[in-house]
């Protein structure tokens, strides 16, 4: 039972009020409370208009609270109740775009955050019964795609093509810095881009699709290694010709305005600058693909919300183009979740220059650092075990790492911090799930649970384990996957402190001991699939 709704449902019907109960952060004042002068009745007199259900036990007033105290035996036989966690049901329709990848550049550990908190959404969102699309959005034509070409057919027109992230990354890197060079090569850049957009050119098309092609299935590699899908992939070049119409259609009804043959949206009066929609050689530009492309989701799949998750460098695009919908009289719900860069401690990354970090070299150190750790805590397991084990615990790390923190922070990825297996992280969360495993793989079977007053530590674990359900709706209404992170991390750590405090097997509360700690697996299980991490039943 979620307690929280219970009573909040309970006190609205009696009281004809809107009633927010909150968790207390910590229960010595309670298990749920509600302030009292934000009803502008003075708690005395709210507490005699209420009729307390029996699962309360006491309530206590505290300043402008009053404060509700569970009962103990209720909480103990709720926690019995855990054996499968079921997914809600809702009718809403849900698309959830991340990772946008681009073809013909790096793959770097700044795309594992997007892609991490755009997966985690996506499965919180359909733990609450929404009906989720995953989408990617991938730039496969525009400069990047032409300097690319512009440099493979320049400089390496022998080179066989190759399904391999570090030497398409390192085309596209070449490209940069000789551009940089010599800026007169970007006309060949600039006619190149024009002859893909206009598909004239066999030839060129022909090597763009080739190199298309081997690009997306880099990066399909490295979706499934991360553990993430999508159901629809669209491509810019699919949006194109629309953004093109879009603009003129934007132009005759004075929303845009040409300058210097060019077509723009002039948002200064926002405080929002100038938004280009075409070029003045009529080419499209990310702005106007972006408005084509969120037309065609609310029209082609009748979505009740579109959600993109985007790098914070891209905030001020992001809001021209909700002011530009706002000034078209687009009528649908979108939300844009803005997460900032994750570095290392040499410091940013860039496509650009290539001072980055591939994502493909850095998943190896990490697997590497893994195997290290993992041979000095059992120098006896095969190393195809260790491997498989390595590759879970690597990816664990990596992701925990980025969802613990707020969307909005700026990560700083540290091996060590990541990797500590008694610090707040993916491999110690891993391993009290283990932990856990171990114990019930050691007791006997049991046929009746035995009920107890719980001591202290035990009461906190079940109060946690059954606070879930709310920390899932938090979650949700924020877009927050941090929460989950955070809750998994604090059960965890409540679930260690009981394992060294009471004894569980061969003692008289043993099979009491051993429900919890089942509920314990199930929930945290549950938790970490949130987070798209995978458990191990052995470390």
């Amino acid at each position: 039972m979620n307690f929280k709704d219970q009573l909040e449902k309970e006190l609205k019907e009696q009281l004809k009020l809107d009633i927010l109960l909150e968790i207390p952060p910590n229960d010595k004042f309670g298990d749920l409370a509600i302030q009292s002068y934000k009803l502008k009745l003075s708690p005395q007199d709210l507490l005699k208009k209420i009729n307390l259900p029996k699962y309360i036990k006491k309530v206590e007033i505290k300043g402008p609270y009053i404060n509700f105290f569970i009962d103990q035996k209720v909480l103990v036989k709720e926690i019995l109740k855990i054996k499968k966690i079921k997914n809600k049901k809702s009718k809403e329709k849900i698309m959830v775009e991340f990772s946008q990848a681009n073809t013909h550049k790096a793959f770097h550990i700044g795309h594992i955050r997007g892609t991490s908190i755009g997966e985690s959404i996506s499965r919180i969102l359909e733990f609450q019964g929404k009906k989720v699309i995953r989408a990617n959005y991938q730039g496969d034509t525009g400069m990047h795609v032409a300097k690319w070409i512009w440099c493979y057919k320049k400089y390496h027109p022998k080179e066989k093509l190759k399904k391999d992230e570090f030497w398409i990354a390192s085309i596209y890197v070449e490209a940069v810095k000789r551009l940089a060079k010599d800026e007169k090569n970007q006309e060949e850049v600039n006619r190149i881009n024009k002859a893909i957009y206009e598909g004239k050119d066999k030839k060129l098309i022909t090597l763009w699709k080739r190199t298309r092609k081997l690009s997306l299935d880099a990066l399909e590699d490295i979706y499934k290694e991360l553990n993430t899908k999508f159901d629809i992939y669209f491509f810019e070049s699919e949006v194109e010709k629309k953004a093109k119409s879009i603009s003129l259609n934007l132009l005759k009804k004075g929303i845009a305005q040409e300058s210097e043959g060019a077509i723009i949206i002039d948002l200064k009066t926002y405080n929002l600058g100038v938004w280009v929609l075409l070029r003045k050689d009529g080419t499209v530009l990310y702005p106007s693909k972006d408005i084509a492309l969120i037309e065609k989701k609310f029209k082609k799949y009748k979505i009740n919300h579109s959600i993109n998750v985007v790098g914070s460098e891209q905030k001020l695009h992001f809001q021209q183009l909700a002011k530009t919908l706002e000034l078209m009289n687009f009528k649908h719900n979108f939300t844009f979740i803005h997460f900032n860069l994750i570095r290392l401690p040499t410091g940013k990354m860039s496509s650009r220059t290539g001072d980055n970090i591939l994502y493909s070299e850095f998943i190896k150190e990490m697997v590497s650092y893994s195997k290290y750790e993992i041979k000095k805590r059992f120098p006896v397991l095969k190393e195809k075990e260790i491997e498989t084990r390595a590759k879970v615990i690597s990816l664990a790390a990596i992701k925990y790492a980025i969802l613990k923190q707020d969307t909005n922070k700026l990560i700083t990825f540290n091996k060590e911090e990541a990797f500590n297996f008694e610090g707040e992280s993916g491999p110690y969360i891993l391993y009290s799930y283990a932990r856990a495993s171990a114990i019930l793989r050691k007791s006997k079977q049991y046929n009746k649970i035995s009920l107890y007053p719980p001591d202290d530590i035990e009461l906190k674990l079940i109060k946690q384990l059954l606070n879930f359900q709310e920390t899932i709706k938090l979650a949700e209404n924020k877009f927050s996957p941090n929460m989950i992170a955070n809750y998994s991390l604090s059960i965890a750590q409540t679930f260690n402190e009981f394992y060294h405090v009471c004894q569980v097997l061969n003692t008289k509360e043993e099979s009491f001991r051993l429900q919890l700690i089942k509920s314990f697996r199930i929930v945290l299980k549950q938790s970490l699939f949130l987070l798209g991490i995978d458990v191990l039943e052995e470390m």
